[in-house]
């Protein structure tokens, strides 16, 4: 495992596992990516601590992850961590089993995270209502019957009710003997409608992506399959910013210009 707070992140809305996940790509990357994928989150991939599990030296796998990020499989970037003294800067490596582009890569730094569209199928309400005979026989629904529920269910999810609460209404202190299920379960529903619960604010995602061979940050667009443009060969890719801003890689050196050009206190001519 990496130190608290660092290594591995999954990034969310991944579709489930199978036996073709990496299928796409060589047969190294695919054995690195898919070692990876069954690694917890916080686990430690830097490239030391994957040679001594793989079969692999630490140059082959730097390049294997490179061309995982190449891929849209991983980003390399920062992330800020809250403490109980301060807000920390952590260096973290995201990791995704779904391929994504660089517009996904750039949605999920701002915290904006895209939904991948899903195969219609039965609603949420449908299906807790199909199962509510499973938990309570008594209760055993025909799909007509669902069909004629549902929009009461959906009006109890629009609320912010959960399907353990919604299923808890429905089913706590039942009769002896339910004559009607489906005018049970209706008035029910209608009874114990809960008032409508305020939306959370929404939380403040604080992450940056950085180039994997330069290691200067940027922002997602600039760093098209995680590189940024000057180590791409195309200098004018890269944001130069306003006029006059001093380059990342001359931050320090400028910093050391500026300290070597000031006057001590004790020095300084009275005015």
């Amino acid at each position: 495992m990496a130190n608290p707070g660092y290594g591995k992140r999954s990034a969310p809305d991944q579709r489930p596992r199978t036996g073709h996940d990496f299928a796409h790509l060589l047969a190294r990357d695919a054995a690195v990516a898919a070692y990876i994928d069954g690694l917890c989150d916080g686990a430690d991939i830097s490239v030391k601590t994957l040679a001594k599990v793989l079969p692999y030296g630490q140059c082959a796998l730097r390049t294997s992850l490179n061309r995982l990020q190449e891929a849209g499989h991983l980003r390399r970037g920062s992330e800020c961590v809250a403490t109980e003294e301060a807000l920390l800067w952590v260096t973290r490596t995201f990791f995704s089993r779904t391929a994504r582009d660089d517009e996904w890569w750039a949605a999920y730094t701002r915290g904006d995270v895209p939904q991948t569209p899903q195969r219609p199928t039965r609603s949420r309400s449908f299906i807790l209502l199909a199962a509510l005979g499973g938990t309570a026989p008594a209760l055993t629904l025909s799909e007509r019957n669902c069909v004629t529920l549902e929009p009461r269910v959906s009006e109890w999810f629009e609320r912010g009710a959960t399907e353990a609460e919604v299923m808890c209404a429905l089913t706590q202190g039942l009769p002896v003997k339910v004559y009607n299920p489906v005018a049970f379960v209706g008035r029910r529903l209608l009874d114990k409608l809960p008032p409508a619960r305020v939306a959370p604010a929404r939380e403040v995602v604080l992450r940056t992506l950085e180039c994997s061979e330069c290691r200067a940050p940027g922002s997602p667009e600039a760093l098209r399959g995680g590189v940024c443009g000057r180590c791409r060969g195309n200098p004018g890719d890269t944001p130069r910013g306003p006029a006059g801003a001093v380059p990342v890689q001359g931050v320090r050196a400028r910093m050391s210009a500026v300290r070597a050009g000031l006057v001590p206190r004790s020095e300084r001519t009275p005015r």
